[in-house]
């Protein structure tokens, strides 16, 4: 059986690409940084769905990682069909207010490594007439944030590269998904209870296990793009056409200047 190999797979969206994968029947390689969660989830996936299960644990944002996670594939003869680009991490601050090796990590993590699992992975699918890729963006892609800057223009890239690999690998059997969401029902947003129940009723945000389901099955039939949700789809829309200056001009309220000058 082929693996899938699912990177940030210990929690949040990741865990369910991971759970999602399995039930399709593939066994699976489970990539993270949080060892414990890792162990807890190659065991709860080989339980209930009954297919081999491997944990590696690697920090992404170090740009060796890529060249590693290929090594111990490639020495473990574990022939990876499925690629998930999932792992991230979220800034909230202004650039000023940003240490630099923070910044240096959040671009390793999603641009370097990213770019590299691959290259490394998609050559591999290449030489075999197969192969899946599905990179996670999101749809601050589309638009510049101001207090997440270095998220957003990471995410940007995200967005580019896919679109161009997708042209390089389709006509090898390789296809390149990549994946818009919106706000996630994640620990990254710090809400109480009622305020997550609601923004995921009214549908600003949404759950990870629906992200990851739509986005399997996206990836499964080919599909160059997702934007889950139809209040992402949007917001992706107006933030395409809004002009930079209608921002600039939000950006000079009062109370919008008193946070920005707060984080």
């Amino acid at each position: 059986m082929s693996y899938a190999l699912i990177t940030g797979a210990s929690s949040g969206i990741g865990r369910h690409y991971a759970s999602e994968l399995a039930r399709r029947g593939y066994d699976i390689i489970a990539v993270s940084n949080q060892r414990e969660a890792l162990a807890t989830t190659v065991e709860e996936l080989s339980a209930e769905f009954g297919v081999k299960a491997h944990s590696l644990y690697a920090d992404l944002s170090n740009p060796s990682s890529a060249q590693s996670l290929y090594d111990e594939c490639e020495a473990n003869g574990w022939e990876v069909e499925v690629l998930v680009c999932n792992a991230g991490m979220l800034l909230f601050g202004t650039l000023m207010r940003t240490d630099a090796e923070r910044l240096e990590r959040i671009i390793d993590l999603h641009c370097t490594t990213t770019t590299l699992l691959v290259r490394l992975f998609g050559e591999r699918m290449k030489e075999r007439g197969r192969g899946k890729i599905l990179i996670m963006s999101s749809s601050t892609a589309w638009l510049p944030y101001p207090t997440i800057s270095h998220y957003s223009a990471t995410k940007s890239y995200l967005k580019s590269f896919a679109s161009a690999i997708w042209y390089e690998l389709h006509r090898h059997g390789v296809s390149v998904t990549a994946v818009f969401p919106g706000a996630v029902d994640t620990p990254f947003y710090k809400l109480d209870d009622k305020k997550r129940r609601l923004f995921v009723a009214l549908g600003v945000m949404m759950r990870p296990e629906t992200i990851a389901r739509r986005a399997v099955r996206a990836m499964m039939r080919g599909r160059r793009r997702l934007t889950p949700g139809l209040f992402t789809k949007f917001v992706v829309v107006v933030c395409s056409l809004l002009p930079a200056r209608v921002l600039d001009l939000f950006l000079r309220l009062k109370p919008i200047k008193e946070l920005l000058a707060r984080v």
